[in-house]
């Protein structure tokens, strides 16, 4: 039997924002400012679910005031 794995598909910044309810403002300035994992496709930022999970997880979301 073949190895199959599986792999986790890209989303968009749309799916993004509505994944964790915020707005597209909000993206770019965590990509910017605070390391959200994403990645550049031409002009389109690219996210992997599990990635940005583990980043709020570990605190990136989170308010620092």
């Amino acid at each position: 039997m073949a190895d199959i794995q599986q792999t986790e598909n890209w989303v968009s910044m749309k799916d993004i924002t509505k994944y964790l309810d915020v707005s597209r403002e909000t993206v770019l300035q965590w990509i910017s400012n605070r390391n959200m994992p994403a990645s550049k496709v031409g002009r389109l930022w690219k996210f992997k679910i599990s990635e940005v999970d583990e980043w709020i997880r570990s605190g990136g979301a989170a308010d620092k005031s």
